[in-house]
């Protein structure tokens, strides 16, 4: 056998080899069984003390829970009573207190941002989850009030939006939290004077207006805010506000007061 005749055979058995190896793998995966997913379904698992502990668990976030609990606990201020947003029908101390911070910390953010100042601040009375309890006052207490991660916005709204905004107070009849703007309205609910910083409101006028971002997509029905024009995000959560103010403030005294009130 010459030298070409023997790469010839060499070559038909590897071909020949080839094509038995690909017989014997089709053969294979047609004896496969082919499975279908025939349906899917779901059970409740309820999650509660029922449940045993895991001892490995427990020893391995105990230390990490020391060192939240120790965190929220820590005494930042003092609170003289105990406010509710039940306490009163137009507008509560707890609501102006939360209106009030978000206007005050909020505000060295956004001048620094775009050198124009927050004019008035429009919260919901929805978004208060606890008073805030009489004796010290701690970052758990905030996080309690304000359990979502809501971020403060600042809307530029127009005087004609302002003005579906008090329309939109007129008709909630709620003690939705307010800073910046003084409301009067008489027993039928109608507007008998609005005040921007103690200013009439000028429709042309261009407002800085600060809510959180939830009430900026519509939440709680305030659709006027997407309306209205630009948005400015400032990344300053409400919770952190509150935190920020209340290590700054020693002891708190928020009241009811003039900022939303009904004419006999």
């Amino acid at each position: 056998m010459n030298k070409i005749t023997y790469h010839n055979c060499r070559a038909q058995n590897i071909i020949r080899n080839s094509f038995f190896l690909l017989i014997m793998i089709l053969a294979f995966s047609s004896c496969k069984k082919k499975e279908y997913l025939v349906k899917v379904e779901g059970a409740r698992i309820k999650i509660n003390d029922t449940i045993p502990d895991n001892s490995d668990v427990e020893a391995f976030i105990k230390p990490y829970r020391a060192h939240v609990n120790k965190t929220l606990d820590s005494a930042l201020a003092y609170a003289p009573e105990t406010y509710s947003k039940n306490d009163g029908t137009l507008n509560t101390a707890i609501g102006n207190l939360m209106a009030d911070i978000v206007l005050e910390q909020a505000n060295p953010f956004f001048i620094s941002k775009t050198k124009n100042a927050i004019d008035m601040v429009l919260l919901n009375h929805g978004g208060i989850r606890a008073p805030i309890p009489k004796g010290t006052i701690t970052a758990r207490t905030a996080y309690q009030i304000m359990p979502f991660e809501n971020s403060i916005v600042v809307v530029e709204m127009k005087g004609t939006h302002i003005r579906k905004l008090i329309t939109y107070l007129q008709k909630s009849r709620k003690a939705h939290p307010i800073s910046g703007l003084k409301l009067t309205i008489d027993k039928n609910f109608d507007s008998v004077k609005a005040l921007i910083n103690n200013k009439e409101i000028n429709d042309e006028k261009t407002y800085f207006v600060a809510t959180n971002d939830y009430l900026y997509h519509g939440g709680s029905e305030m659709y006027f805010f997407e309306q209205a024009g630009k948005a400015h995000k400032l990344n300053y959560k409400i919770r952190n506000a509150m935190i920020d103010y209340f290590k700054k403030a020693d002891t708190i005294a928020p009241k009811i007061d003039d900022r939303f009130l009904q004419t006999n």
